[in-house]
């Protein structure tokens, strides 16, 4: 009896530490994203714009990659639906070609539309080898448009990577 007492105790702690220690994560990602949506807006003002009038968004606070010949990123995010949290956000990426090093970035997804946001919500949204972010400087964002209903800007956090490579961007979407 006091085997099965003990078990089902240790049973008990493990699913509230693990469920502790996802949300612990949850909130650092929701955190990390608030503080890389004013690093994007300190580094050009008029982002803020951007972030307004966008119907939705993404931000990827934290994504990581690295290769040599074969490469691959990944992160984790927040989507935004007029302003508000909407869900959680997973990217990953697979390239191949001359690439060496490894960097970290900040990426933030703009969608003009519901429908647009739709597609990213359905994890049908990928972004082919033709897809090309703008770099976040200041006034960057004033000459850039949306193809397809999607703008894509990163920021560098640090490391170096040279690549020339192909390969894409795939995004999960998991409703909160």
């Amino acid at each position: 009896m006091n085997a099965r007492l003990l078990s089902t105790s240790f049973l008990l702690a493990a699913c509230v530490s693990t469920s502790i220690a996802q949300d612990s994560k949850k909130e650092k990602i929701i955190a990390d994203s608030k503080e890389a949506k004013t690093e994007f807006i300190k580094a050009d003002g008029q982002m803020a714009n951007l972030f307004n009038k966008a119907y939705g968004y993404v931000i990827f606070p934290n994504v990581g990659k690295g290769g040599l010949g074969v490469g691959g990123a990944a992160g984790n995010g927040v989507a935004y639906e007029r302003g508000k949290m909407t869900g959680s956000a997973k990217l990953s990426q697979v390239s191949i070609g001359f690439q060496a090093g490894g960097q970290a970035y900040r990426e933030v997804i703009f969608f003009e539309t519901a429908k647009a946001m739709e597609r990213f919500k359905d994890s049908s949204l990928e972004f082919s080898a033709q897809v090309s972010a703008v770099a976040v400087k200041s006034g960057a964002s004033a000459n850039a448009k949306y193809q397809d209903g999607v703008m894509v800007f990163t920021m560098q956090k640090g490391g170096l990577m040279y690549e020339a490579s192909v390969g894409g961007q795939k995004f999960k979407y998991e409703r909160y």
